[in-house]
């Protein structure tokens, strides 16, 4: 993975992949954007949903069009319809759809972007960072949360 840097507003902004690195982006994200959470608890995820609700500091809110709730949470049809601010959309969605959620992450002004484990779109990655967004790719936010966890110090 090459590793893009894009001077924004004084901030390096960077596709990230070293540990110190997204340990700094967790520690900073509060609220996070599930984008194509599934209500079937085989789907990675809802698992990888689940397990963040009850283990990390992250607020978590969903976006899928077919649910309204899922995980005793709403759904929402859209990032666009989201009632908060979002710092991080996590990306649970097939490669050819990562362009237009992309699109729509920088369009409500998200600070970054995680496409999640066997994900991998260097064009859109290019996109949000020259947008001004850190992009993780092609890892899990569960695992790299839990094996990071002792790095993690989320910030108010």
């Amino acid at each position: 993975m090459i590793i893009r840097f894009t001077e924004y507003d004084g901030d390096m902004r960077k596709v990230i992949t070293s540990d110190n690195e997204i340990a700094k982006l967790l520690s900073r994200t509060k609220r996070v954007a599930v984008v194509g959470i599934s209500d079937k608890q085989d789907r990675p995820s809802n698992g990888v949903s689940r397990w963040l609700l009850s283990h990390s500091h992250l607020d978590l809110y969903f976006v899928n069009p077919a649910l309204t709730t899922v995980l005793g949470k709403p759904c929402y049809p859209s990032l666009k319809d989201l009632p908060v601010d979002i710092d991080m959309v996590d990306i649970f969605r097939k490669v050819s759809d990562i362009p237009a959620v992309v699109d729509e992450a920088i369009e409500i002004g998200a600070q970054s972007i995680w496409i999640q484990l066997g994900l991998v779109d260097e064009i859109s990655a290019e996109r949000a960072v020259a947008a001004g967004l850190d992009i993780v790719m092609d890892l899990c936010i569960k695992v790299e949360y839990e094996r990071l966890k002792g790095l993690i110090s989320p910030q108010e």
